[in-house]
């Protein structure tokens, strides 16, 4: 039973606005730096430097 007494004790501002787990908004935002985040770890570790060579070689 959400109410307007249930959204006036959820003023929140700053980056608390945007990243809690109250709205579904700001859960999407969640969601979306966590993709965002694995995202660019995999890009960066499949763009990274070639010149490194593999502990294992494969005969």
């Amino acid at each position: 039973m959400a109410g307007t007494e249930s959204d006036a004790q959820f003023q929140l501002t700053g980056i608390k606005k945007y990243f809690n787990s109250y709205t579904l908004t700001s859960r999407m935002n969640n969601v979306l730096a966590t993709y965002g985040g694995i995202a660019l770890t995999d890009s960066y570790f499949k763009l990274r430097s070639k010149k490194y060579t593999p502990a294992v070689k494969a005969t």
